[in-house]
């Protein structure tokens, strides 16, 4: 079967390697002109190094945190990390839950490490990732909240207000969260136990 490439695959920027054959949907290789990036196929029996998920990154926003979204990618290009930008592309009106839903399913499903999600306020994308199991969405606002999320509570998704930070704090949040690690110990039965209620649902 040829794997099929849509605009979630297309990267932020630089290129994308993709196996002979495969199929690229007209809007991802519209995205990928619109971005630059290069479609590389490969030759017959070559395939592309795969990136560890913890390496990659998925991000989106509603109309409210586009403008945030387009400074944060910079960001995580320069960390080195894969993007995976799952939209908005404009700032048109969209709902906040579309997006939070398809940046959880990623992170859920084990494609991406972590994810970061931008409304208005934060809040209502929090509430929709949330939904997902296998989810831990936090809303952060400073480095004590991001460094906590983290470090506590094992945040796999990072949701900020795109109207309620400035794009500095954003960043510093965003460093914050992506650099802090996981604590464990006494932290974990704690984690364990937030897990444990999706099964009683």
């Amino acid at each position: 079967m040829r794997p099929v490439f849509t605009e979630g695959d297309i990267p932020a920027s630089g290129e994308l390697r993709v196996p002979a054959g495969s199929i690229l949907t007209p809007s991802a290789r519209d995205l990928a002109r619109e971005r630059g990036v290069a479609i590389i196929e490969l030759g017959p029996g070559v395939f592309a190094p795969k990136t560890e998920p913890g390496k990659i990154v998925a991000i989106g926003s509603d109309h409210g945190g586009f403008r945030m979204k387009q400074a944060l990618l910079s960001v995580l290009r320069d960390l080195r990390l894969e993007i995976r930008d799952v939209g908005v592309y404009e700032e048109k009106p969209a709902d906040y839950a579309d997006i939070a839903v398809s940046v959880a399913r990623l992170v859920a499903s084990g494609q991406v490490g972590r994810g970061v999600i931008i409304d208005g306020a934060g809040i209502g994308s929090s509430m929709a990732a949330n939904k997902v199991n296998g989810i831990r969405a936090a809303l952060c606002y400073d480095v004590a909240s991001a460094r906590n999320s983290r470090e506590h509570n094992d945040a796999n998704i990072l949701t900020l207000g795109g109207r309620m930070l400035t794009d500095s704090q954003a960043e510093t949040v965003l460093r914050t969260w992506l650099a802090t690690p996981f604590g464990g110990g006494r932290h974990q039965a704690r984690v364990d136990k937030i897990m444990a209620i999706e099964k009683l649902t």
